[in-house]
């Protein structure tokens, strides 16, 4: 069985493209949602993950519409193909139910992981040089004088907690971090 699934980002947009598309390639059940793609809730992509047995194919317009990210449309991808379930992507000719279509999938992998590295190996490079410089990571400290500011303050109990804290420009957690030293 194809299983169709559309979202769409915003109300202000329209699923009838998507969705015209799906009926076209012969998806016989379609789920939507409207939701941007960096949210992690989708309710109708899991429905439709749900709804899909061993040996249906899950049909989505493009790749976009799938993942937040290709790390996520992969992982999305292989949870579906982890229960016998195939993915294909119309706009892209995208099918992991062919030979070619997984080798396709999988290269995509390996580029996802590669990228995934080669950020890391930059954010570790940057750290370092960053350290050899003599910078630390992490939020700066309160200097002496503020922090003797905050204890007086908080000392007089006429002063709310929020007053200090928009006074000296910090926040609650800030406030107590330094108190209670």
């Amino acid at each position: 069985m194809l299983i169709g699934y559309a979202r769409i980002s915003t109300t202000d947009q329209t699923l009838a493209l998507q969705q015209d598309a799906l009926e076209h390639a012969g998806c016989q059940k379609i789920f939507t949602d409207t939701a941007s793609g960096s949210r992690t809730d989708r309710p109708g992509l899991a429905e439709a993950a749900n709804f899909a047995r061993e040996g249906d194919t899950l049909v989505v317009w493009r790749l976009d519409r799938l993942g937040r990210s290709l790390a996520h449309l992969i992982q999305t991808v292989k949870d579906l193909q982890n229960r016998g379930v195939h993915f294909k992507s119309l706009q892209e000719q995208l099918d992991t139910g062919t030979s070619g279509g997984k080798l396709v999938f999988h290269v995509f992998g390996a580029l996802a992981e590669f990228e995934r590295d080669l950020i890391r190996e930059r954010t570790m490079a940057g750290l370092s040089a960053a350290r050899a410089r003599g910078r630390r990571g992490g939020r700066p400290s309160l200097s002496k004088q503020k922090v003797r500011q905050l204890r007086g303050l908080a000392a007089d109990k006429q002063n709310r907690v929020s007053e200090i804290c928009k006074t000296l420009g910090i926040s609650r957690a800030t406030f107590y971090r330094y108190l209670d030293h």
